[in-house]
C-alpha cells in the first residue's frame, strides 16, 4: 500500500501556532480561515491572494508605486505577510510549499487569530508603513494632511465597511 500524501511532499504537516497540525492539502486557495481542533478559528493567507483582500485596489496601486522591496517585483501579499510575521512571530506560521505543484500556491500563512483580526492587523501595519513613508516626504503640506487624516482614521470601522463592501460570495467575485 502506498504511503499517504503529505503537504509539500516533505512528510511534514503544517504546525499551527496553537500547537495543532493541519495538512496543507486540507487548505485550498479559496479559504480565508478554518475552525481548528483547538477550538479557535485561524486565518489563512496564501501568496496568490490579492492585497485587495485587505485594502482597495487604488491603495494597492499606491503601495506598489511607493514601496521599494528588496526582492524582485512589486509590493505583494508575500511582503505584507512578512511584516505580519515579523510583528507577531508567535502567532503566525508560514510554509514554503513551492515544490508541491498540486496545492496551487507557493507560500501559506496561518495565524493564531481569525480572518477579521488579521484584516485589522494588516491594515494597521499598512498604515504604519504609509506613515513611515510619509515621514520621508519632502512636501510638508502633504505630510501634514496625511497626519491629519491619520488621526481621524478608524481601523475597525474601515475593516467593517470594507468587509461589507467586499463581501465575496464566491471565488469569482472581484475586490472592491
Amino acid at each position: 500500500m502506498p504511503e499517504p500524501r503529505v503537504p509539500g511532499g516533505r512528510g511534514e504537516l503544517l504546525e499551527l501556532p496553537c500547537g495543532e497540525q493541519k495538512a496543507v492539502y486540507d487548505i485550498d486557495m479559496g479559504m480565508r480561515g478554518f475552525d481548528c481542533d483547538c477550538g479557535a478559528r485561524h486565518a489563512v493567507v496564501v501568496d496568490v491572494h490579492p492585497l485587495s483582500r485587505f485594502v482597495p485596489e487604488f491603495l494597492v496601486d499606491t503601495l506598489r508605486t511607493v514601496v521599494d522591496t528588496t526582492t524582485e517585483g512589486a509590493f505583494s501579499m508575500t511582503h505584507l505577510m512578512g511584516i505580519v510575521l515579523e510583528e507577531f512571530p508567535d502567532s503566525v506560521v508560514a510554509a514554503d510549499v513551492s515544490d508541491d505543484g498540486e496545492v496551487g500556491y507557493a507560500v501559506i500563512w496561518v495565524t493564531d487569530f481569525d480572518s477579521r483580526r488579521l484584516h485589522e492587523v494588516a491594515v494597521e501595519l499598512l498604515v504604519e508603513l504609509m506613515d513611515h513613508a510619509m515621514s520621508h516626504a519632502d512636501d510638508d503640506t502633504a505630510v501634514s494632511e496625511f497626519e491629519s487624516q491619520l488621526l481621524e482614521f478608524d481601523i475597525e470601522a474601515f475593516v467593517e465597511q470594507y468587509r461589507q463592501e467586499r463581501n465575496f460570495q464566491s471565488e469569482h467575485d472581484s475586490p472592491a
